[in-house]
């Protein structure tokens, strides 16, 4: 008869030999990948490259506020869509509460939308 914590354990012996050997592989590859690989030092590859324009003038530049905004803006309403999936699969089993909750849920966003919009943060200029 064997022991039960010796089977528990010898799971987790299991699980940590095959993470040992992942990271050991990777490891390797990455290993050999840098014995393998061509290095040929060039100025051209250490300057600041954006969108094929070369860099003038200092690396520091202020941007506004409103670019986060709408970007936090942007995030909220793709959650809203990540929460909105699952209740319309499930919608025959949530019946008439369901629905009625999920229309307070948009009616909220759509209150946050307003209040962005009469802010003028949906401006992009």
């Amino acid at each position: 008869m064997s022991n039960p914590l010796s089977d528990f354990l010898r799971d987790y012996l299991t699980v940590g030999i095959f993470g040992s050997l992942g990271f050991i592989l990777v490891g390797l590859l990455l290993f050999i990948a840098w014995l393998l690989r061509p290095d040929r030092r060039q100025e051209q590859k250490y300057i600041a490259y954006e969108s094929g324009v070369d860099p003038v003038g200092s690396m520091w530049s202020q941007s506004q506020v409103r670019y986060y905004i709408f970007a936090l803006l942007f995030v909220m309403f793709d959650v809203e869509a990540v929460f909105i999936f699952p209740w319309a699969t499930q919608l025959e089993a949530f019946g008439l509460f369901g629905l009625i909750e999920m229309f307070v849920f948009i009616f909220v966003l759509l209150l946050g939308l307003i209040y962005a919009w009469r802010k003028g943060v949906l401006k992009w200029a």
